[in-house]
């Protein structure tokens, strides 16, 4: 099973990788760039190399990449809507330069236009960035969403409605956040609300589709929208539930990250040694 956490790329790309082999991590998640920040720098060929070296040396056996805060492909705003798409493939070529096999992004935010108008832009872009990146081997990921404001994503026919118009929907997965999924209104804390959601998503895109699972608790309560991780076990979803979840056989071949709280400097590790307590 492939278990990580995200992990921060202060310093480096490559002290990163340090940071996952002292959790003994075989996954990990990464900015491949400052979140918050249009992109002020590239990746040289030569670290990207390096990356892949060390990556292999310390048996990382999933890379995962988080698209920035920014970038947003829903935006009725024509200039932000054209310099998303163009940090978009060039995220999407740094990834696949780095060698990562999973690019996560969330949907965007349709800015109180409508929910159809927001997955048509996000559909058009994704196919605009699809045509500038052939031969691309990185996987985009449709991550869902809490559902605060106008953001996509927090229910799964909106990743249904996205493969429909997409020309080249092979090159799509799915990125689920148990936190999110909570807040959104499926009841992972109980067996018939989580195997619902399943089946959902089976019917909708193919269980198979889910290559990522952000494994986290919620600070907040079932179906309030409100997006706050919590630590394995101490949130409203529960351990119990979180088990459920990492034990299914449908989502055996999944890369579980984990974006729990940083407070403490060993809250990372902490964490792992439960999700892998509930794995085995």
């Amino acid at each position: 099973m492939y278990i990580g956490v995200h992990v921060s790329i202060a310093g480096s790309l490559l002290d990163a990788l340090d940071r996952a082999k002292a959790l003994k991590c075989n996954a990990l998640q990464i900015f491949s760039r400052n979140p918050r920040q249009w992109r002020q720098l590239e990746i040289k060929d030569a670290e990207a190399k390096e990356f892949g070296e060390k990556r292999r040396k310390y048996n990382i056996e999933r890379v995962v990449v988080h698209i920035p805060y920014l970038i947003n492909l829903a935006s009725p705003y024509k200039v932000l809507y054209k310099k998303s798409i163009t940090a978009y493939i060039e995220d999407l070529k740094e990834a696949d330069k780095l060698g990562a096999e999973f690019l996560v992004t969330h949907m965007g935010s349709h800015a109180k236009t409508s929910e159809l108008a927001g997955i048509d832009r996000f559909s058009s872009a994704l196919n605009t960035i699809f045509n500038d990146t052939k031969g691309i081997k990185t996987r985009l990921l449709l991550e869902n969403t809490s559902g605060s404001g106008s953001w996509l994503g927090y229910k799964f026919v909106h990743h249904r409605m996205i493969y429909n118009r997409v020309k080249q929907p092979e090159r799509l997965g799915v990125c689920l956040d148990t936190a999110h999924a909570f807040t959104a209104g499926y009841d992972l804390k109980t067996e018939v609300g989580f195997n619902s959601m399943i089946n959902e998503i089976d019917e909708l895109i193919g269980i198979d589709s889910v290559k990522v699972v952000h494994f986290n608790d919620s600070k907040k309560d079932f179906s309030s929208h409100i997006d706050q991780h919590e630590n394995i076990g101490k949130g409203k979803i529960g351990m119990s539930a979180l088990q459920r979840v990492i034990k299914h056989p449908k989502l055996k071949n999944a890369t579980f990250i984990l974006e729990t709280p940083k407070v403490n400097k060993d809250d990372d590790e902490a964490n792992l040694t439960i999700t892998r307590k509930m794995a085995k």
